[in-house]
């Protein structure tokens, strides 16, 4: 795998850090800005409008433009959105600079997925797009963590300047590791990358990824009270227990890369019943601390298995504009984040107990996985009705870089 994928992964990395420090600095932020927590917590929301806004706009918008030029334009706004947040003097100000922060996420996956598979070799396309999201599952290993702490003892702006500093490392990594890759050959424009979403098949590879990803965030918003209330753990090893999903989400989205190179649809499948499992086995499993520190691992890596194959499948439903449909899948991702947390709420105030959320998430799951097979049908019914074997992905020729290591 070439060594270019690196720079992504750093990209990766700092939009993975940024997005999710925030949830635990909100106290700091709240007391420093003088607003109550609720309040503080429309940041977080301010971050995934961004996301769900800019990831079709700014695919679209940037559509024919060469893709090296598009990833660094996207990690500059990136860190200009951080840096006027560690400067924000008010709630409006920081508001105003996390909607900046998140426009460019979205379209940064969607364009750094397409890169990547570009610089694979056929046969590892999903492994190079599991390796660019590797960034971002690390992230919630060692990023978050990290920006929590140095938030608590030099302050929250602090945790910006860093995140920002991160995002300059990502700009020099991919001008000097992305070899400088052309964008598509002009010809329908925006009007012709908008008519490649509307095939049914597209919409329904974006309703798996919404419907499977909210299952995971409808038990793992409310995965804290869970801990507390149900297995018993103290406040204090929440943490370490979300590092804990960290790390199954990384091993979960390098499995699912591997798998998903030899059957794609298969690995989709696997991943979401899994997911399934898992999430009814919560009542369960969370009546002890060792089973449900198993738990919070096993929910990360059943979710991310599917990360990999569910991007693929986007972009190859919509081959002629893969970057704006890669970057329609990340906004339908932070749908799932909001739609997940608010169905998991509801379960908790009809009072179906503390982990019912997880309950409500295996409901969720075995919709992504109705959506999944209602995709699968169509597909086969296309194929016999003389429509051909479902589109594969037509990535842009990428020149192959000169740390190319070939195996």
């Amino acid at each position: 795998m070439p060594l270019a994928l690196l720079a992504l992964a750093v990209g990766a990395f700092g939009i993975g850090t940024t997005e999710f420090a925030m949830m635990g600095l909100l106290p700091d932020v709240a007391g420093d800005l003088h607003i109550s927590i609720p309040a503080a917590g429309h940041l977080v929301s301010a971050y995934a409008l961004g996301v769900v806004v800019g990831a079709p706009l700014l695919a679209a918008a940037t559509a024919r433009m060469p893709r090296r030029t598009v990833l660094i334009a996207l990690m500059g706004l990136f860190v200009a959105g951080n840096a006027l947040s560690a400067l924000a003097p008010d709630q409006h100000w920081l508001l105003a600079a996390r909607f900046l922060s998140g426009l460019p996420h979205g379209a940064f996956f969607g364009v750094g997925a397409v890169v990547a598979t570009g610089l694979a070799a056929p046969e590892r396309k999903a492994r190079s797009v599991s390796l660019m999201f590797l960034g971002l599952t690390v992230a919630n290993i060692a990023g978050v963590p990290a920006a929590t702490l140095v938030g608590q003892h030099l302050g929250w702006r602090a945790t910006f300047l860093g995140v920002s500093a991160i995002g300059a490392v990502a700009i020099a990594s991919l001008f000097l590791l992305i070899p400088p890759v052309p964008g598509p050959t002009p010809g329908g424009g925006l009007r012709g990358e908008l008519a490649a979403l509307r095939p049914l098949p597209v919409w329904l590879a974006l309703g798996t990824t919404v419907a499977g990803f909210a299952a995971l965030f409808a038990a793992y918003s409310y995965i804290a009270p869970m801990l507390t209330g149900a297995a018993g753990y103290t406040e204090g090893s929440v943490t370490p227990l979300l590092a804990l999903f960290g790390v199954g989400a990384t091993a979960g989205n390098l499995l699912g890369g591997r798998l998903a190179d030899h059957a794609m649809r298969a690995t989709l499948f696997g991943g979401l019943a899994s997911l399934v499992v898992v999430l009814a086995a919560f009542p369960v499993l969370m009546r002890t601390q060792w089973s449900a520190a198993a738990a919070v691992l096993l929910l990360g890596t059943a979710a991310f298995v599917t990360g990999s194959p569910l991007q693929l499948m986007v972009m190859e439903k919509a081959a002629a504009a893969p970057s704006l449909a890669s970057s329609a899948n990340q906004a339908a991702f932070n749908l799932a984040n909001a739609g997940g947390a608010w169905t998991g709420g509801l379960a908790l105030a009809a009072g179906f107990g503390t982990t019912s959320p997880a309950l409500a998430g295996a409901a969720l799951a075995v919709l992504g996985l109705a959506v999944a097979g209602l995709a699968y049908g169509v597909d086969r019914r296309r194929a016999a009705l003389g429509g051909g074997a479902p589109g594969r992905l037509v990535a842009a020729h990428v020149p192959a870089p000169p740390e190319r290591v070939h195996r």
